[in-house]
């Protein structure tokens, strides 16, 4: 990735700067002041709050048992403290402009995918986040991790994203209402309310999508962010003068007309003590038990793959975007800022509210002039002080918030042209990876499907021997996973 920003030249290495914040950071070694860090970290921190509001939003469903996670504030609290400290310990150990938050994909995999397996409970979910985080920084601690980048070919990488980017954008449209099931049955899914925009609540959703496209298109900073709070302000006006109400009248009969999840209406308080209930919400092995270990491995691995390359591309198109990168196109301090992104996985899980991983919105502050941690750790201060206004979270409705999803979704399909299609022993592969994750509603079966005809055809055209061997194991591993039901049944 070329850089587009222009680093200010270095100061002569013997003008120390007699500020100790200046001189832990580099700072003006790196060309950049400290005003410059503070504007990037606030920057960065608006461009990536959505989290905040999303989260509660995608992890707000029910296990397979049918118990909730946790009350919208507490996620939504959780959620803030996480990516404060985890970003602060980015700051800090690695000196790097690198914000990190629960990691949009990586949720969804947990809330749709994992969550919902037979007999799983939030706290089976968040204990195979907490092994996958143990995991990476295992491989980040031997050495291994190199081994494991380079066993997946580039073209099942970049599908695996390009998937998940067309899940999250499905689960976006789900949300607000926009596509649903239709009362009839007569197809799968149909467009609103009988293949129409037929209600203010979708209204809503429409308003906010043209909106937040209109400001990314104008490069306007934060422009998912404004867009959530300018259209949650809608979504308050129109339930204040339409009363459309929620999903479901007083008597309990479905209301397709009304908002699908939040109910906009103004909090008593804005501000409030945050709940942090959450913190320690996890059974390191609790999933073990109810669907077994082979099953386990995978969903780790597959937790594993969306996890640790996507931490791969974006501190190196961070660090491309700042000016960092050596010649060898690697940024500074790579161990620390993988060691951090690892543990953030694994504390994301243990404190109920997903894996947390690096996020690519961080550019936005390097845009702005941010070259350091120092940045990072105003970012982490920023998601600190955003615990104390959880109770806003609860006034956002999804067809305010589920716009984010579509417009992440579009930016993660965009890698889409780093696939090459003129090869079908590669294309192929990376089809089924992307378009099973929608399809199925699983990005898991999408990831399995995508590596098993990747091996199935580089044999097919003679090409065995290339395969690298931990794709030999992964593949009859997914293979397993597909049939485990019969296995279950034939082993029982």
């Amino acid at each position: 990735m070329a850089s587009t920003s222009k680093v200010p030249p270095a100061p002569p290495r013997d003008a120390r700067p007699s500020n100790p914040i200046d001189r832990y950071f580099k700072i003006t070694e790196r060309g950049s002041t400290i005003g410059t860090e503070i504007r990037g970290g606030l920057v960065t921190f608006f461009t990536m709050a959505y989290i905040i509001a999303l989260n509660p939003i995608i992890l707000g469903g029910k296990d397979s048992t049918g118990a909730a996670l946790a009350a919208p504030t507490t996620i939504a609290a959780t959620t803030a403290l996480v990516a404060g400290l985890l970003t602060i310990l980015m700051g800090v150990v690695a000196n790097f402009p690198l914000a990190l938050a629960t990691g949009l994909g990586l949720n969804a995999v947990v809330a749709f995918s994992i969550a919902l397996l037979p007999d799983m409970t939030w706290q089976d979910a968040m204990g195979i986040v907490v092994l996958e985080g143990l995991v990476i920084l295992i491989l980040v601690l031997t050495g291994f991790r190199q081994a494991v980048f380079n066993a997946v070919p580039v073209s099942l990488k970049t599908a695996i994203s390009v998937g998940i980017g067309l899940f999250i954008a499905f689960i976006g449209f789900v949300d607000a209402g926009f596509v649903r099931i239709p009362l009839g049955q007569a197809t799968p899914v149909e467009l609103g309310i009988n293949g129409s925009i037929a209600s203010w609540p979708l209204a809503v959703f429409v308003i906010g999508l043209i909106l937040m496209v209109i400001l990314m298109v104008k490069k306007v900073r934060g422009a998912i962010l404004i867009s959530i709070i300018a259209t949650t302000v809608v979504a308050i006006v129109v339930e204040a003068i339409a009363k459309v109400g929620g999903s479901f009248n007083a008597d309990g009969t479905p209301n397709p007309q009304g908002f699908r999840l939040t109910v906009p209406d103004w909090p008593d308080k804005i501000v409030d003590a945050p709940n942090f209930s959450l913190l320690g919400h996890f059974s390191l092995f609790g999933a073990v038990g109810k669907i077994g270990v082979v099953s386990v491995v995978l969903l780790v691995f597959s937790l594993l793959l969306a996890d640790f390359f996507d931490t791969m591309g974006t501190m190196v198109a961070v660090g491309s975007e700042a000016g960092l990168l050596d010649e060898k196109g690697n940024p500074p301090r790579t161990q620390q800022i993988l060691i951090v992104d690892s543990i953030a996985a694994a504390a994301g899980g243990a404190a109920g509210v997903s894996s947390n991983t690096s996020y690519i919105e961080s550019a936005a502050g390097v845009g702005e002039g941010a070259r350091t941690g120092f940045a990072s750790v105003v970012t982490g201060v920023a998601f600190l002080l955003a615990t104390l206004l959880a109770p806003l979270v609860a006034v956002i409705p999804s067809e305010a918030a589920a716009p984010a999803l579509v417009v992440v979704g579009f930016l993660m399909v965009t890698q889409v042209t780093g696939i090459d299609w003129k090869s079908y022993e590669v294309a192929i592969p990376a089809f089924f990876a992307i378009v099973l994750m929608p399809f199925t509603y699983s990005i898991t079966a999408g990831i399995g499907a995508g590596i098993i005809f990747y091996v199935l055809l580089q044999v097919v055209v003679g090409k065995g021997r290339k395969i690298h061997p931990l794709m030999w194991v992964i593949s009859v591993l997914f293979v397993l996973y597909f049939i485990r039901g019969p296995l279950q049944t034939w082993i029982g």
